[in-house]
Order: structure tokens, then sequence, then C-alpha cells
């Protein structure tokens, strides 16, 4: 699976972050299992902007869990380095797939992710085959208000 890192044609979001002591190894460098901290942080501030959180989420009968997730770790991030994760809404409709970008104050990109979650019946905990129409239709309607702004 190739992760893309080109972000122009799709939905995203981003957080900033600076590297704490709490996230370092003994040798000043991120411990790799962070990461996924940081990840989480965009994909949170990502479904914000399709009024899809996981409250809303819950309140839409489901379930969301990660099923698959790949990173590329290209250069380490160390204590007090500052950088930017962003998050990039690849697919929706049957499932999300979420490809991550971390990039530091020069914007070279330090690591590259990617999530997979499914939709999981709140209640009778099965998959489901394709995404709530509430999902569909918010990501829909981000899409088309991000079209007419560039117009």
């Amino acid at each position: 699976m190739r992760i893309g890192t080109d972000f122009s044609n799709c939905l995203t979001a981003s957080e900033r972050f600076m590297v704490p002591f709490h996230d370092v190894d003994p040798a000043g460098v991120a411990w790799h299992g962070r990461y996924f901290k940081y990840f989480e942080s965009a994909r949170c501030a990502l479904l914000n902007e399709v009024e899809y959180s996981y409250r809303g989420m819950l309140d839409s009968g489901y379930l969301w869990p990660v099923v698959d997730a790949t990173v590329r770790y290209l250069r380490p991030l160390v204590l007090d380095q500052t950088f930017r994760v962003t998050a990039c809404l690849r697919e929706w409709e049957v499932r999300l797939v979420i490809d991550y970008k971390i990039e530091d104050e020069n914007d070279v990109i330090h690591t590259k992710a990617r999530t997979v979650q499914v939709p999981v019946d709140a209640v009778t905990r099965e998959i489901s085959f394709g995404s709530p129409r509430i999902l569909v239709d918010n990501v829909q309607q981000r899409l088309q208000s991000l079209l007419q702004n560039d117009n």
C-alpha cells in the first residue's frame, strides 16, 4: 500500500504539537507508539470538519474501530521539536481511510501513515457494509462548500 503525501485533493485538518518530555525515550527521540496519539488528534480535527465527531458517530449508532494502521517513520521527532500533523480523508463511502503526514516547521516530512476504520453497528457489533448516510452527506456538503469558496 502506498501512502500518499499529496493532500491537495482531499479534505484535511491539521494540528500542531511540540514533542514533550513524556513522549521521548532516553535518547530524546519520540517513542514510536506516541505517534498514534498525534494521528488521533488530527483525525478528530478532520472528523469535526465534517461534523461527524466521535460523539456524532455514537449518536448515529456506529462505532468506528481502527482495523488497519500503516506507518512509515522517515525521520525522528526529537524533544521540544515543533511539528504539524495533517490528516487527509481518502475514502468515506464504505469505510474511513485517512492518510497522515507529520512535517516539521520547514515542511520536511518526518512520518507518513494511514488508518482504516470500518463502521460497526453499536448495538449488534456487526460490521456494516457502507458508511451511514449522515457521514456521506456531511462529507459531500463540506466538499461542495469548499468548491463554492474556491469559485
